[in-house]
């Protein structure tokens, strides 16, 4: 299970959302192009700088949780995105990832850098034997990331959810530790 929510790759750090975070955060967070296929998307400051302290006290891998990790410069330590991370009740259930990135960032390979990280810690270290990950089939972006990590479409669920006033689809992809091959 998790110990320290610290984690670098070779340009990036991933660690706490911290309170100076909250302007950067809600920059990239409430541009609706960045917020199109997010199931959150801050109105104002305000609901930035509380999802940060909701964030501080939890307590970082616990079961049934998602926890929000900021992905930083690792140089800089600058805020270029956030990656999320949901801690399924047992090893034996599937952990679950999304990633959101600064437009200004976005293209880069940091979103694949931030996920191979988080990847290999949840199969080699934490102990999941599955990963999946849930994504709005227009947004052929993050299959396509899903898809570069090794990921395989297992579902294509339709109108299967009520996502801001409309239907939309569900496209599920999943990776078991057994398949894992980056690192």
């Amino acid at each position: 299970m998790p110990t320290s929510p610290e984690f670098l790759t070779a340009r990036l750090r991933l660690n706490r959302l911290l309170p100076a975070d909250a302007t950067a955060l809600y920059d990239y967070r409430s541009d609706a192009n960045v917020a199109r296929y997010q199931g959150w998307w801050p109105t104002d400051l305000a609901q930035a700088e509380a999802f940060i302290a909701t964030q501080a006290a939890q307590v970082f891998g616990s079961p049934e949780s998602w926890c929000q990790l900021a992905i930083r410069d690792r140089d800089s330590s600058e805020l270029i995105g956030d990656i999320g991370i949901h801690f399924p009740g047992t090893t034996d259930d599937a952990i679950e990832f999304g990633v959101t990135l600064h437009p200004d960032r976005q293209g880069r390979g940091y979103a694949r850098e931030a996920l191979d990280r988080a990847i290999d810690l949840a199969f080699r270290e934490w102990g999941y034997r599955r990963a999946v990950g849930s994504v709005d089939p227009r947004n052929a972006a993050s299959m396509a990331l899903l898809r570069s990590l090794g990921f395989r479409q297992e579902a294509h669920h339709v109108a299967s959810y009520r996502f801001r006033g409309e239907w939309v689809d569900d496209v599920i992809f999943a990776m078991l530790a057994t398949e894992w091959q980056g690192g």
